[in-house]
């Protein structure tokens, strides 16, 4: 089926998820609101913020002048804060300062914390999906093991909650993802799962502009280098979240969906390089 800009993912939560999102990473509070507006003024109906990121409240005020019920809002727990009183206490300033009602996905940004401590956020975030302040929830820089431990406490969670689906479920991770960081053990686990894969970084932050075999396929395809690895990503079955705070490379970012990379055009992209241009906690040991 040919992907469109309204390709969504039917999240194992149940609802379903855009499958390209708008990132507000460093984007400054002050200019988040207008940045946000055009994203969703040029089709993009997923904006993916954090509490990291202090633009939660203005990433709301523009998704207010729009229909609430046709836009995905992501956001995320703060790192290094993790704990069920915190969790809790999070989600509920959250609400507060969006002001949206419900909040589409809250993942936990960072594995930090220890293993108690992210089972008591786990827990916390599957009570407020039961409470309908969330809707799906998942994780962030989890590494393999991370995962696994997810698995294994949400089997604890239901026995010490009464059952079947007293866990949660996992319906998204998000990660650095690119040709130059695929993370594919990660985004096989994730497949095997039906659970949604977010590509954070997916145009490397500009640090690979110009790389030969990018450059070659812009030319080939009439696209930009930034358009040549957001098709990428799509066709990887990924969420990529590009990010940008310039009108027009928002709207080109959008612009995606009128050529394919070929077979060959998507191999000639596998680097076999793990290159990560952000942090990395995927690599962070289980006591940390």
């Amino acid at each position: 089926m040919a992907l469109t800009i309204d390709t969504k993912f039917k999240l194992n939560s149940g609802y379903e998820m855009p499958q390209l999102g708008f990132g507000v990473y460093q984007t400054p509070p002050s200019e988040t609101a207008s940045c946000v507006t055009q994203a969703l003024t040029a089709g993009y109906a997923h904006i993916d913020s954090a509490a990291y990121y202090q633009n939660e409240a203005a990433c709301a005020e523009a998704i207010r002048s729009f229909s609430r019920d046709k836009i995905f809002f992501t956001t995320k727990i703060m790192p290094y804060s993790l704990g069920y009183d915190s969790v809790n206490s999070q989600i509920d300033r959250m609400l507060k300062e969006t002001g949206l009602g419900y909040l589409d996905l809250v993942l936990i940004h960072a594995p930090y914390g220890g293993s108690a401590k992210r089972k008591e956020s786990w827990k916390a975030l599957v009570e407020a999906v039961e409470a309908g302040k969330v809707r799906s929830i998942g994780v962030s820089n989890y590494g393999v093991a991370h995962l696994g431990e997810l698995e294994r406490h949400i089997v604890e969670l239901e026995e010490e909650r009464g059952g079947k689906g007293k866990g949660g479920v996992i319906s998204v991770g998000q990660w650095e993802i690119h040709p130059w960081c695929p993370r594919d053990d990660i985004v096989e686990w994730c497949k095997k799962r039906n659970i949604a894969a977010e590509a954070y970084c997916p145009l490397v932050q500009g640090n690979r502009w110009g790389e030969p075999v990018v450059k070659k396929l812009a030319g080939k395809h009439g696209k930009s280098e930034a358009q040549i690895l957001i098709r990428w990503s799509l066709q990887k079955g990924l969420v990529p979240l590009p990010k940008s705070v310039t009108p027009e490379r928002i709207v080109a970012n959008a612009q995606v969906y009128d050529f394919e990379l070929t077979e060959e055009d998507m191999k000639s992209l596998e680097t076999g390089l793990y290159d990560h241009v952000s942090w990395d906690p995927t690599t962070a040991p289980l006591e940390d």
